[in-house]
């Protein structure tokens, strides 16, 4: 199997043919992170975009979200909560599917135990295109240090999609207990890079982001300073009044 990284940054607006997600036909995108909310922050303007050209969206998230909170609530009914508000989340960006792996939140390695479940889910569900995050990105753009159940994610993910999914001799047990395929994505999508290779404009579904991150209303503090602050982001060459949004990758292709 031979990899094809894209090498070019491109900025693409969403109407363009020739952007670098204008697939010809409909394309199951999956999508594995690790808390809920991480979609929407990472890439949820770029998930409605796909979800509303008619690509069908599953998330599965890896962590039950149990410790992203104050002392004031319980971890079990911190849970259910950013559960519930996934999922709402999830209906705003027009995601198929919410799955919870429900592992302790904060404690993520990529073990190879990890890596084994990363590859069975791909086997079974044959997305074609994959987004997950990047293990690489260890301080934010905000200055902060990006926390460690990212990077597990994005490591065992990528280690999950090479070379073990697409290769019969990788977790052998898969295909003789299980009858699962050997299955690589076509492309993975790294959200979060540390060295873009694409970007998209999103402007216009950055609205269905503001309303799918409100609903996770556990996580985002007071609305208004929330709903300042995200549109603030907007690109340095537009303006408050003017603002265009872009969403940043690193695109791997995989090619037989």
């Amino acid at each position: 199997m031979r990899i094809a990284l894209s090498k070019k940054k491109k900025s693409m607006s969403a109407d363009s043919n020739n952007a670098p997600d204008a697939w010809e036909n409909s394309q199951k995108i999956l999508v594995i992170l690790a808390h809920p909310d991480d979609p929407e922050f990472f890439c949820g303007a770029t998930l409605a975009r796909w979800a509303r050209a008619g690509h069908a969206v599953h998330y599965f998230l890896l962590t039950n979200g149990n410790k992203g909170g104050g002392s004031d609530v319980t971890p079990e009914k911190l849970c259910a909560v950013r559960q519930a508000e996934q999922k709402n989340a999830a209906k705003v960006i027009g995601a198929r599917s919410v799955f919870f792996m429900d592992l302790e939140d904060g404690y993520l390695v990529p073990s190879l135990e990890l890596r084994r479940e990363m590859v069975r889910l791909l086997r079974r569900e044959k997305p074609d295109i994959l987004v997950t995050c990047d293990p690489s990105l260890l301080y934010t753009w905000l200055g902060r240090v990006n926390h460690p159940d990212h990077r597990a994610t994005g490591q065992v993910v990528l280690d999950a999609v090479f070379p073990a999914a697409g290769n019969s001799h990788f977790f052998p047990e898969l295909l003789k207990n299980e009858s699962l395929q050997p299955h690589t994505p076509r492309e993975v999508w790294v959200s979060l890079p540390a060295i873009p290779t694409v970007t998209l404009d999103v402007t216009g579904t950055w609205e269905v982001k503001m309303t799918a991150l409100k609903e996770h209303k556990s996580q985002i503090g007071d609305p208004l300073t929330f709903d300042q602050r995200m549109r603030s982001r907007h690109t340095e060459d537009s303006t408050d009044d003017t603002p265009r949004y872009e969403e940043k990758f690193r695109v791997l292709k995989f090619t037989q």
